[in-house]
């Protein structure tokens, strides 16, 4: 059997899953302690855990009077 007509594909960005899902826990974590603790409260904390990247920027154009 031959490998022809085949392509090989290599993914290199493995170890930026890994650095993504940490800031993901780590956003969650925040977020959720920082909640009163209802059902809704921590579902919305988890859905901010997502976003929170978007939070940065804002803040970070708000310090810049952009």
């Amino acid at each position: 059997m031959s490998d022809r007509g085949r392509t090989r594909v290599i993914e290199r960005a493995g170890p930026w899953g890994f650095v993504f899902l940490v800031a993901y826990v780590g956003a969650a974590i925040y977020f959720v302690s920082a909640s009163d603790g209802s059902f809704w409260a921590v579902i919305l904390g988890l859905l901010q855990a997502i976003v929170w990247p978007a939070y940065v920027v804002y803040h970070v154009l708000v310090l810049l009077h952009a």
